[in-house]
């Protein structure tokens, strides 16, 4: 079964395994306080990234200018990590144009088995109880995966904007 989770040291491993086989592509629902992989391997750099992300969440947590608090969680499938979705909880303007509320990416070798559509799906509740009325979701324009895994959740399709498709779910 496909769950989401909070960030947790007991997925060191698997998380290690599963972000190495991003390389160099971009880790949708990463967050972009995420390290080199390479520095992950420790334990100690593994926990404090842990805690970065759940602090993250909070609306006292200092951040850069522009960043808004942001709910970090991971896909989990049988105990193993297959990738990450984010929940950012306000939109900046650029938020609005471009990236949405939510954000996710299923780790290469885990794809086109659900665990996305069983993402965000779990996703939205989650995002009700944030306070989050109505959630923008975009894709790319030529990422047919995610569209798919969008239109199957239920998004309305708004429109078409600098490359991306936007969709919105009353929660």
């Amino acid at each position: 079964m496909t769950e989401l989770v909070r960030p947790d040291v007991r997925y060191h491993a698997s998380w290690i395994v599963g972000a190495a086989e991003y390389g160099a592509e971009h880790k949708a629902g990463g967050s972009d306080l995420l390290e080199d992989v390479a520095t992950l391997t420790h334990e100690d750099a593994f926990a404090a990234l842990v805690e970065r992300l759940r602090a993250d969440a909070l609306e006292e947590t200092p951040r850069a200018t522009g960043r808004v608090p942001a709910t970090a969680l991971w896909i989990v499938h049988g105990g193993e990590f297959v990738g990450f979705l984010q929940i950012r909880h306000r939109l900046t303007p650029y938020l609005l144009e471009e990236g949405g509320h939510i954000g996710y990416s299923v780790r290469p070798s885990a794809r086109r088995r659900g665990h996305a559509t069983a993402a965000l799906r779990a996703a939205l509740p989650i995002a009700k109880d944030l306070g989050i009325d109505r959630v923008l979701v975009t894709c790319d324009e030529d990422n047919a995966g995610s569209r798919t895994v969008i239109e199957r959740v239920g998004g309305a399709y708004e429109e078409s904007r600098n490359g991306k498709r936007r969709y919105w779910f009353d929660v």
